[in-house]
């Protein structure tokens, strides 16, 4: 299911799987539309009669990315061929164009021709029925078409273009497709094929013994044949060496932008700091969704998939790329919201990256009675996100344009919807989509966006709505501290959920959310009832196996790979071992009490795939990914927990020095 290797630029985004299969191709949203949808777009090579594709056995793979870049750096070799490939795939920082380098190596002491084939299985608007694949002979190049989505196919050889092509059908009336007509070394060279089709190309090269040769291939996406064949042309004119090579000093200055002292923490700490910010630059839309994920393996579970906006994992997201200095990069997502909220002041479960709501499972009747199908936590953390943005980058103009749009709609609604008895947040569903009831969490979202639209208001000079914003955080802070807090049990609840008779039912279900009491500002983190709390979170949730980690919450049923509750609660999750590591660093007043959350850290590093991805959770036993991979939202709280120890450790440096 994982996708170890991602390229894009928030036009085009490309993902490939272990094996080097091309497995997702999104245009012209990120997330949408999936022009590949998890068939298998496969690279073969063909010397002296015998022919493999890259995905068999015999072949071995390291993958992974050039140093501080969006450009890959991926390896395959196979001794008894004789061969080594050095591949570099990247996305144009700025166009719709896909560009690979391949350079192969000859290990043998002859001269042998080798052949490449590129085999291009796609599904345009994610549908086979009405595709067009047909050669080009004006280009000498390969295209599909369907409606306002063209992709086309080229490269060169230091000595040629491509040297053969075929298109024709596949999965239809036996036809396999002609990544079987590649597999004799030739290719048919049919021109043109309409409904379900394919594509392969092929470049041929004369290696001398032990000599290494490099040829170029690339993909130009757009809306019409006149700007694919532009994009090919620019190509050309300009070199696809150069390009990659302008590829890769573009993510490397990017990623480099802010100059940044990382305390103690060890280089692949910093390395997978600075992997994150691109690989969650890939999962962002030009338009301001922030994308869950892109991995459409997940189909396979549920017919639907990650790629989707919730506002949730957008928020926290933006609040880490805001921290880290990318305000610019995720300041579309808040006018994105600002255009999806509601009339009433809201926003709904999940969005499309087009902007339109996407599918749900939140009904709007429960139990014969009328309910809102939200997660109220997506709207205040929208909020707590902006003012973070404008703290760090201090964007004035810009929240200025969206306090009466966002802030104020947003805040009026929280407000609104608070318990008139109890003052906490009326019933929605909780973070992770499973539960509606009140909850710890939620509540704590809702005191933050709440405090933040009352920082707005204090600084555009609206004091009548400050306060107004201000007292209300409090009553739901006061709400919190009599509610949602037993002294009996010493610890803050999950939740509550309110019982036909009006009576509010405990949950007492240790999670991992609770981290939200301090992080939103509620509590501070050495408050004994934070503490008491976040000890639990650490004891109970702890993964007791030689993986380690911590689960979202006690009996957790999602992916569940083990049923010994008692020593693996749940999966390990990524993002719940940092939080508990951010409350490490938040209540940390040494160097030497910063360890354990040191140690999160370098677990989070070694249990990253092999390129560095991370996934959502992981299989307690193995370790191996589970669900879908990259998630952004992981990577986002990878890059917010190492700036909170950097922080905390530069205030300890600080205060021993005076």
């Amino acid at each position: 299911m994982p996708r170890p290797l991602v390229v894009g630029n928030g036009k085009l985004l490309i993902n490939f799987d272990d094996r080097l299969h091309m497995r997702d191709l999104f245009y012209p949203y990120v997330g949408e539309l999936n022009h590949v949808g998890g068939h298998f777009c496969k690279l073969g090579i063909w010397v002296q009669g015998r022919f493999s594709w890259l995905d068999e056995e015999g072949w071995v793979r390291k993958l992974g990315y050039r140093n501080e870049s969006l450009v890959t750096d991926v390896t395959a070799r196979y001794e008894q061929l004789g061969l080594t490939l050095c591949i570099a795939d990247g996305v144009h920082q700025r166009d719709p164009i896909y560009l690979k380098q391949v350079r192969v190596r000859n290990h043998f002491a002859e001269t042998r021709e080798v052949r490449l084939f590129f085999h291009h299985d796609f599904s345009l608007n994610e549908t086979e029925v009405g595709d067009t694949a047909v050669y080009d002979p004006l280009l000498h190049t390969v295209y599909h078409y369907k409606r306002s989505v063209y992709i086309m196919m080229n490269g060169r050889t230091a000595e040629d273009g491509m040297f053969q092509y075929s298109v024709g059908i596949k999965r239809f009336n036996y036809a396999e497709g002609t990544w079987r007509d590649a597999e004799d070394g030739l290719l048919e060279g049919n021109t043109i094929a309409q409904g379900s089709v394919d594509s392969t190309v092929s470049f041929r090269l004369v290696l001398e013994p032990l000599e290494e040769q490099t040829l170029y291939y690339w993909m130009c996406v757009g809306d019409t044949y006149p700007a694919v064949k532009e994009l090919n042309q620019y190509v050309l004119d300009s070199g696809a060496d150069r390009l990659l090579a302008r590829v890769d000093v573009y993510w490397r200055r990017w990623v480099n932008k802010e100059e940044r002292s990382f305390a103690d923490l060890p280089p692949e700490v910093v390395r997978l700091y600075k992997q994150s910010l691109l690989i969650i630059q890939t999962q962002i839309d030009q338009h301001g969704a922030i994308l869950a994920a892109n991995d459409s393996d997940i189909l396979q579970y549920n017919r639907d998939h990650y790629s989707y906006m919730w506002p949730r994992d957008g928020a926290l997201v933006a609040c880490a790329m805001a921290r880290a200095g990318y305000s610019g990069t995720v300041a579309p997502f808040f006018r994105f919201c600002r255009d999806a909220l509601t009339d009433d002041g809201y926003l709904l479960h999940k969005y499309n990256p087009d902007g339109s709501v996407g599918s749900s499972w939140h009904p709007y009747v429960r139990d014969g009675e009328h309910q809102l199908p939200i997660q109220e936590d997506e709207t205040a953390l929208v909020l707590h996100a902006l003012w973070e943005m404008y703290r760090c980058g201090k964007q004035i103009e810009f929240c200025q344009r969206l306090y009466p749009s966002l802030v104020r709609p947003a805040a009026r609604f929280l407000l609104s919807h608070l318990h008139p008895e109890w003052q906490l947040p009326l019933p929605s569903y909780d973070l992770w989509e499973e539960r509606r009831g009140i909850f710890t969490f939620t509540s704590a979202a809702v005191y933050a966006g709440l405090k933040a639209a009352a920082r707005f208001a204090q600084l555009f000079g609206d004091d009548h709505r400050f306060q107004r914003y201000d007292e209300g955080a409090e009553r739901v802070r006061s709400a919190m501290l009599q509610h949602l807090y037993d002294p009996d049990l010493g610890r803050f609840l999950r939740g509550v959920y309110v019982r036909p008779d009006g009576k509010l039912e405990k949950d007492e279900t240790v999670e991992s959310s609770l981290f939200g009491l301090f992080a939103l500002g509620v509590l501070p983190a050495d408050d004994p009832r934070v503490v008491s709390t976040m000890e639990a979170v650490k004891h109970r949730l702890r993964v007791d196996t030689p993986v380690g980690g911590i689960a979202r919450y006690q009996g957790d049923p999602y992916f569940r790979k083990a049923h010994d509750t008692a020593r693996v609660p749940g999966n390990p999750w990524i993002i719940c071992t940092l939080w508990v590591a951010d409350w490490e660093i938040e209540k940390a007043r040494s160097l030497e009490e910063l360890g354990e959350a040191r140690e999160r850290l370098a677990w989070v590093v070694r249990h990253a795939m092999e390129s560095g991805v991370l996934s959502e959770q992981l299989d307690p036993y193995t370790g191996e990914p589970v669900s879908v991979a990259p998630l952004t939202w992981s990577h986002a709280t990878f890059v917010a927990t190492v700036l909170r120890y950097v922080d905390k450790a530069t205030e300890i440096r600080q205060r021993e020095e005076r």
